[in-house]
């Protein structure tokens, strides 16, 4: 049973850790445990084989040498592979090989293992032989890695992971390097692969840690007599430039939508920056994305390396956290299983708090980077910036559901959404009444090109006097806001608009930040019960102790920008203009210049 193996894989663990230092074992005693581990070996499953050939390395290694048990085993292995290599490059389709299968696994899998814990290369095993043993087996392991199984395919690269734990410098090799970053940049890749890379990279890191910390102790028996400069320099300097290699990938693969490959990368960077492998700097705006992982333990995982980060280098932390904002929208769009509903920035439980609350929360005890960071957010909402309308409701939405404690906080967000607003909305209205204008005056222009320049002049000239005083007229009108009923506005506006429709799609979409800002306003204005008169008097060069009253949080008031989800719901950028979208954004136009 399962718990046969769990004994089976213990015992070898305790052996493994006792005989070396058990005082004159007898032979016999030796020898037993060696020819039941070969067994062991030969006969089981994966787990198995990893605990007894780890343990057979250390009673082989540190007490028999008895090189020649291990390298004929080995070498029974490794052959079972190069014939099947042979038998597969003359016909891949060949029968034999669908019944050698399992033969397969097993040796791609034990020829790894049996590299993690020895070192074939030394004369102890090969003799004088020329050839390099880790040369070949990492040709051999790569060949299967290119097969057309994937069950195949993994074993071979599980395989490649043990070797590598031997021998790190075959990570630089161009071959190793192409199928790993291939395997995790490849959007079409299988998940299993993808995993099984990362945790090649994990065990490794975890393998370098072990094995710094047992130098580490073996340096403190001798660290009278040594010099200290030699000691761990060698192979951290190795690990940081295999990191290098994989970084950007391993990051990368935070983007994607399963939840166990987010995991192992997220491992494997923890792994990275707990060992200093790499500047911290590069990772911080992926962590903060992975802060909004809605699994509890990756968010944890995520916001305790920044704290980590944050204590060593202040600053680094708000540098890069507009950036983090942009990437979180990345990770919550790639986790998104509907792609009808629009991204949502905060989570939808009783708290509904912001994804990104850990970040601001790092950022806001200092005033200067709070500033900074949250007029950086409210300019992605200008029309220049052009900022997506999704990425714009998910901001809008953090910026919504922050844990603001002050007062201060979201007073400067209101203030500088009106200097925004008094800019970017009247800019927005003007240039949709522009194209109401000209776009008349284009269409009954005379077309054809033979007409005489003084010809075509004349004529547009009336024309466009006559055209636009209508929209004047009618501007009045809608900004008057005189009695008459909304029907009859949204009408005469219909009148108006051009044949191309292009302006006003354009309209709808830039709109979207303006109107967002509107409503962030007003749900904070809600949501701390600021009367108008406060909001007007706050002046951010006021000094601090003016506004730092705590904030009283209305319960109950919930954040739902209504016209910018049904503009995304119904994709309306995208949209066939027909005769109701066209209704629906002159109505948006009005609330706009009403708002």
């Amino acid at each position: 049973t399962q718990n046969d193996f769990m004994v089976i894989c213990n015992v070898a663990k305790i052996l493994e850790l006792v005989v070396p230092l058990m005082e004159h074992p007898s032979e016999t005693f030796l020898a037993t445990i060696e020819e039941d581990l070969m067994k062991l070996i030969i006969k089981y499953g994966m787990t198995v084989v990893q605990h007894c050939v780890s343990c057979l390395g250390a009673v082989v290694n540190k007490v028999t040498q008895n090189y020649k048990f291990v390298w004929a085993c080995f070498n029974r292995y490794y052959g079972a592979l190069s014939k099947l290599k042979s038998q597969h490059q003359e016909d891949p389709n060949s029968t034999i090989l669908t019944a050698n299968k399992p033969a397969l696994l097993r040796s791609l899998f034990t020829v790894g293992a049996l590299c993690r814990h020895f070192d074939f290369d030394q004369e102890d095993f090969k003799g004088n032989s020329k050839v390099n043993i880790k040369d070949k087996v990492l040709e051999l392991l790569m060949y299967f890695t290119k097969h057309s199984d994937e069950e195949v395919q993994t074993k071979a690269i599980i395989g490649l992971g043990f070797a590598f734990i031997q021998h790190p410098s075959l990570m630089f090799e161009q071959e190793v390097k192409t199928l790993y970053n291939s395997i995790l940049s490849d959007k079409n890749c299988s998940v299993n692969l993808k995993i099984q890379v990362l945790k090649n990279l994990q065990t490794y890191l975890q393998e370098e840690d072990t094995r710094m910390q047992q130098a580490d102790r073996d340096w403190k028996k001798v660290a009278k007599q040594e010099d200290l400069k030699e000691m761990g320099d060698i192979s951290s300097g190795m690990s940081s430039s295999i990191m290098q290699l994989y970084l950007k990938q391993v990051l990368e693969a935070f983007f994607h939508t399963q939840s166990n490959v987010r995991h192992f990368a997220l491992n494997v960077i923890a792994l990275t920056l707990n060992q200093g492998l790499i500047h911290p700097v590069q990772c911080v705006p992926y962590l903060i994305a992975m802060g909004t992982d809605p699994e509890p333990s990756m968010r944890n995982k995520a916001d305790q390396q920044l704290v980590e980060i944050d204590k060593k280098y202040a600053g680094f932390i708000h540098m890069k956290a507009v950036a983090g904002m942009k990437m979180s929208y990345q990770v919550q769009q790639a986790i998104n299983t509907c792609p009808k509903d629009p991204v949502r920035g905060f989570r939808h439980d009783e708290s509904s708090s912001a994804l990104c609350s850990h970040l601001y929360s790092m950022i806001r005890g200092n005033r200067q980077h709070r500033r900074a960071f949250l007029i950086s957010l409210l300019n992605l909402f200008d029309d220049t910036a052009k900022t997506e309308v999704n990425m714009l409701l998910y901001i809008a939405d953090n910026l919504a559901c922050f844990p603001y404690q002050t007062q201060e906080e979201p007073l400067f967000i209101m203030h500088h959404i009106d200097i925004t607003l008094s800019v970017s909305g009247s800019n927005l209205l003007q240039s949709f009444k522009e194209s109401m204008v000209k776009d008349k005056k284009k269409e009954r222009k005379p077309s054809s090109d033979e007409e005489t320049e003084s010809d075509s002049n004349s004529g547009s000239d009336s024309e466009s006097e006559e055209e636009a005083s209508k929209p004047r007229r009618l501007r009045k009108r809608v900004e008057s806001d005189s009695d008459s009923d909304e029907e009859n506005d949204i009408n005469s506006v219909m009148k108006c608009l051009p044949e191309n429709s292009a302006p006003l799609i354009e309209f709808a979409n830039v709109s979207q930040g303006i109107l967002l800002l509107l409503m962030l306003k007003q749900h904070l204005k809600n949501l701390c019960g600021f009367s108008d008169s406060k909001i007007q008097k706050y002046s951010p060069s006021e000094s601090a102790k003016v506004y730092d009253k705590a904030i009283n949080r209305k319960t109950g008031v919930h954040f739902h920008p209504k016209q910018t989800l049904d503009f995304l719901r119904s994709d309306m950028a995208n949209s066939k203009i027909t005769e109701e979208v066209k209704r629906s954004i002159v109505k948006q136009y009005l609330d706009v210049s009403k708002l």
